[in-house]
């Protein structure tokens, strides 16, 4: 305790010197503080009131450009029949241009199978399987192979 105190005692005018510097130093501060803010108010506010605005044409630019997602309920037509009293209409696949060999791709297709396990059944290859694919496409008047069997169903080309 007594070195405390002899310290502070010796050092008595460096420390109450430093203590009103501290103070001289916050006082200053202070006066250029308020000093900006009274002369520069109106720059200061319109940067706040520049900076919301910012804010908020961010903001609604993101809720405006996102795509709006709509869901529509689509019902099809569902044709069962079965393969028993099946007739194919043998009038429209002349009417068509359809060969037999389009028709078994298309009986394949409508049982599921892939180009690969079309060509492996028929023993052709790949890219005959793709070009009779293509002819049925085209013939049928369709982009998809489901499209194309939901076609012929209702056309009743297949069972």
């Amino acid at each position: 305790m007594t070195a405390t105190k002899n310290f502070l005692l010796r050092n008595k005018a460096t420390i109450i010197y430093g203590i009103s510097l501290a103070f001289l130093l916050f006082f200053l501060k202070w006066l250029e503080l308020r000093f900006i803010i009274f002369d520069h108010s109106f720059e200061i506010y319109s940067g706040f009131i520049a900076i919301i605005f910012t804010a908020l044409g961010i903001w609604l630019a993101l809720k405006l450009s996102k795509p709006k997602i709509e869901t529509l309920v689509v019902e099809k037509e569902v044709y069962v029949s079965s393969n028993e009293d099946f007739v194919p209409d043998t009038a429209l696949i002349a009417q068509l241009a359809l060969s037999k060999r389009e028709m078994e791709i298309l009986g394949l297709l409508a049982r599921g199978h892939s180009n690969q396990e079309i060509a492996a059944t028929l023993f052709v290859s790949l890219s005959t399987v793709k070009t009779h694919n293509q002819n049925l496409f085209e013939k049928l008047d369709v982009k998809r192979r489901i499209q194309a069997v939901e076609k012929a169903k209702k056309l009743r080309l297949i069972p």
